[in-house]
């Protein structure tokens, strides 16, 4: 089958290549048909290294399409059936799933380490123990979540992360409150579904902060009151809350320069919601003083600060509502063979969120 592989960590360029197969089909697996793909950042960040990932390596993580096969044990799913992708399934026995915190379950990143793929010359790893750039994949059972017909593939795949993480991180782990004043930084479709999370909550001013000019564009017919670029965040800071600081900062880009940005944009005793998924080596410093007498809240947000099956739920039933736009959030539709030229305008910041469609 076609698959996009990296070779080495480092390189930016995937090949297409038609001699994949997958690997680990057996008991408690289900094989999936990916009609549908996201192109995430953290796809991007996984093949150049601030993200942990073996190589050789099939990014993607945010997909879905239909049940080909199920293994033995598997008693929920059947052939035919319509799912979207969860690459950090529950558990639901670890202590942090008995704990109702579903979202830090690590059951799932176990198989991140096991190949799930093979080629001719050995065998290929999947992007967080999935790699949805691919025609096939084979996964844990509790990755494949059923999803109604009346959800479109392209919208599934962006509800399977981007949209879950950042509408999330506004209801679940901020739980902005109404008539609030909200800053965003970083602007990519995470970005946008965290300003359409403080929308729904009833912030009153919502300012979104992206260097590319299309993003900001974008950032207002989503709901931003404003956006700005970073040059100009630290006027409105001034202009719209007296100099005091945003009620919640969301940092989405995961970077600690990024972070620093956020936390001195934060009013004193306000919410800084940390999104973005950086590097290990990549350390935000604050001093002692600042860090008691601020009183900041820094809340980390993992995959929308909650349990993901409930959020997917939600993010449906408000799509159909009207209440959020997911439709809008696809700048892009191409196809497998021009993966390479989406990752491109996606380093240049010119898209909110290319759907691959397989």
């Amino acid at each position: 089958m076609r698959a996009a592989v990296l070779h080495e960590t480092g390189q930016d360029k995937l090949e297409v290549l038609d001699d994949v197969e997958t690997a680990g089909f057996g008991p408690g697996k289900v094989k999936i048909r990916v009609r549908a793909t996201g192109l995430c950042h953290s796809d991007i960040s996984a093949m150049n290294g601030v993200l942990p990932q073996p190589a050789p390596f099939i990014p993607g993580h945010e997909g879905a399409g239909e049940i080909l096969e199920v293994g033995d044990g598997v008693t929920h799913l059947t052939p035919g059936q319509r799912v979207l992708l969860c690459w950090l399934p529950a558990c639901g026995t670890c202590p942090s799933c008995k704990r109702g915190q579903t979202q830090l379950c690590l059951a799932g990143f176990m198989n991140a380490g096991t190949p799930n793929f093979k080629r001719p010359g050995g065998d290929v790893f999947g992007f967080a123990g999935t790699g949805t750039f691919t025609e096939e994949v084979v996964v844990d059972a509790g990755c494949a979540v059923p999803i109604p017909d009346d959800v479109p593939f392209d919208i599934a795949a962006l509800i399977g992360c981007g949209v879950t993480t950042g509408l999330g991180a506004a209801i679940n782990t901020a739980d902005v409150a109404a008539g609030s004043s909200v800053a965003v930084i970083g602007c990519g479709g995470v970005g946008i579904s965290a300003i359409q999370g403080a929308r729904l909550k009833g912030a009153a001013q919502i300012v979104a902060v992206d260097p590319v000019l299309s993003r900001r564009e974008a950032a207002l017919r989503f709901g931003a009151t404003e956006a700005v670029s970073p040059d100009e965040l630290g006027d409105a800071k001034q202009r719209l809350t007296a100099g005091e600081g945003f009620d919640y900062v969301f940092e989405v880009v995961g970077k600690s320069v990024t972070a620093r940005t956020a936390y001195e944009t934060t009013r004193r005793g306000g919410t800084l919601v940390v999104v973005g998924a950086g590097a290990m080596d990549d350390h935000l410093q604050l001093n002692m003083f600042e860090l008691f007498f601020d009183e900041k809240r820094i809340l980390p947000s993992m995959y929308g600060g909650g349990d993901v099956l409930t959020s997917y739920e939600r993010a449906i039933a408000l799509w159909r509502a009207g209440r959020i736009d997911l439709e809008s959030l696809i700048t892009h539709r191409v196809p497998l063979a021009e993966i390479n030229e989406a990752l491109d305008q996606m380093r240049t910041g010119s898209a909110l969120r290319t759907c691959i469609e397989i």
